[in-house]
């Protein structure tokens, strides 16, 4: 018999029955409860008897970490765009908004 995983908060794990990644965002010692959230933002809330029944492997963080968070990748690269490229850069832009 397979030993199941211990849920650590902040870890990532998969679910092959679902192909489905997810992290454990909060454990609550004392109502015996583990929050989950899988990738496509979804929030699921297990008691540890279920948590021991599932399949779980341990997984790495996606590199695309919006996922779950609901953020569209071109509204971070648009803000990288009207980021400074340096201090100079930044405080040219300031001269220009006092001038």
């Amino acid at each position: 018999m397979k030993r199941p995983i211990s849920p650590e908060r902040g870890q990532w794990y998969k679910r092959p029955d679902l192909n489905d990644l997810f992290e454990v965002v909060a454990i609550d010692d004392d109502e015996g409860t583990i929050e989950i959230q899988y990738f496509n933002g979804e929030i699921e809330e297990l008691d540890q008897a279920s948590w021991k029944q599932l399949e779980i492997i341990g997984a790495a963080a996606p590199e695309d970490w919006s996922g779950a968070l609901e953020v569209e990748s071109y509204a971070i690269n648009d803000r990288m765009k009207d980021s400074p490229a340096s201090l100079e850069d930044a405080l040219n832009r300031l001269d220009i908004i006092d001038n």
